[in-house]
């Protein structure tokens, strides 16, 4: 395939070079910032509501639009196998770039879909949510005091050959995403089986878990309350901590094993985690 001439590139493309997915499997990178902080919505369902969250210097606020809706957690799974790309590429020696062109098939293989028409179709939706969802967050910023403002995506296009087969897809990740793919300390290898968690909450809390208990033998824990505010889930308090009850009776999250401690003098519930001795893992 030829690369497009510079009248045929987009303005944005002028000073990136253009980035081929490198193929074969490679670990699983997720990106910490996205990992620690409410960015996604956490249902199936569109959600219009923006997501504001507030703590110390952080500020974060997402908003979709009335057509997409804010983009989801499932979503988020392309910008993990965006984020392994860039890692994979960086220490290989080769030159990765914000600009990537892949094929829906290589995509949709490493984030554990299904290759059919209809996953394709699921796979274009998401892409329009990432671009279409805008984010304004403090994170990065020196001074606690600016926002970064972005989508998730900036542009993506399909290619077609002349005769309207088929070539892939690119598309162009903003700088914000990027910088911190590329800031070796801000990124964690998640386990495959992730992509095989289809709850919205369950997803979310093993990114949480994942970010904040890594390999600790002693593990850590959470207070219910601040769970519910750190996830931006629209669910009722008291129905958030029935699912978080739920995933601790499930034991679902892989490398992970969860429990509840009571605080009866306090009235509260915590939730603990601890990491699942290599040994003991099937």
């Amino acid at each position: 395939m030829s690369r497009p001439s510079a009248a045929q590139r987009p303005p944005q493309q002028e000073q990136l070079a253009l980035f081929r997915a490198l193929p074969g499997d490679m670990a699983p990178r997720d990106a910490q910032d996205l990992m620690a902080y409410p960015f996604f919505s956490l249902a199936k369902s569109r959600r219009v509501a923006p997501i504001d969250f507030r703590n110390g210097n952080v500020t974060i606020r997402v908003e979709g639009t009335a057509e997409h809706g804010i983009a989801t957690i499932w979503d988020a799974d392309i910008l993990i196998w965006a984020a392994s790309q860039i890692v994979q590429a960086r220490d290989a020696g080769i030159t990765p770039s914000r600009w990537i062109r892949a094929t829906p098939y290589e995509i949709l293989r490493f984030i554990g879909r299904g290759t059919s028409l209809r996953d394709y179709q699921r796979l274009k939706a998401a892409l329009d949510r990432l671009q279409s969802t805008s984010v304004a967050t403090s994170i990065r910023e020196t001074t606690g005091r600016r926002l970064h403002r972005f989508s998730w995506i900036n542009e993506w296009k399909e290619l077609a050959d002349a005769g309207g087969k088929p070539l892939g897809i690119e598309l162009i990740l903003p700088d914000w995403f990027y910088a911190g793919v590329l800031d070796a300390a801000l990124v964690l290898t998640i386990d495959p089986a992730y992509f095989r968690l289809t709850g919205g909450i369950e997803r979310w809390l093993y990114r949480l878990v994942r970010k904040h208990g890594g390999k600790q033998p002693e593990g850590w824990q959470f207070d219910f309350r601040y769970l519910h505010q750190k996830s931006g889930s629209t669910a009722k308090p008291a129905d958030f901590a029935c699912d978080l009850r739920t995933l601790v009776a499930k034991q679902s999250l892989p490398g992970y094993v969860l429990g509840i401690e009571l605080l009866p003098n306090e009235g509260r519930e915590r939730l603990t985690f601890r990491p699942v001795p290599p040994t003991a893992r099937g």
